[in-house]
């Protein structure tokens, strides 16, 4: 059974047309090893990926020499994708905070929920930490995410469809 079901807990949480379509995912006070874990379960899973410095695209570092880049250098990327049809754009701006984010637009439909469930649940897991969504630019509630204390994605927001 999927963590969560589209037409009765997200549908209205995920509409790309209410506002923002890039909400963002935030895992705080991590380190350098937690980054590197990532970039090893990236490996490890098989997903497709694409490591980027400006329009370079490049073999995949080890999160240490990404991560002590010059402070003005341009912030890499790295496009992973859990599936062909969804990708999650990490931001390499500090070893204190992962970050990515996700385009709602690829995110329609239960099958797609799925997705991106398994991908927060597979990172949640491999870091043993929870992994919020954010409404896109931050905010102070997430919408959804991993909930390492009850091992699943749930719904976080406890506002009214809007």
């Amino acid at each position: 059974m999927p963590d969560l079901l589209w037409d009765d807990h997200v549908a209205w949480l995920l509409d790309p047309t209410d506002g923002g379509h890039l909400p963002d995912v935030f895992i705080e006070d991590t380190t350098v090893a937690d980054w590197q874990a990532v970039l090893d379960l990236v490996a490890e899973q098989g997903w497709a990926f694409e490591y980027a410095e400006g329009e370079s695209v490049l073999p995949l570092p080890r999160a240490e020499a990404v991560l002590s880049r010059p402070a003005d250098a341009e912030c890499p990327s790295l496009r992973v994708w859990p599936d062909p049809e969804v990708c999650a754009i990490f931001r390499f701006l500090g070893a204190e905070q992962i970050d990515f984010d996700v385009d709602l637009r690829e995110l329609q439909g239960q099958e797609r929920l799925d997705v991106l469930c398994g991908f927060l649940t597979a990172i949640g897991r491999w870091l043993g930490r929870s992994v919020p969504l954010f409404p896109e630019g931050g905010g102070i509630k997430p919408l959804l995410g991993y909930d390492v204390e009850a091992d699943r994605v749930r719904v976080l927001w406890s506002g009214t469809a809007g």
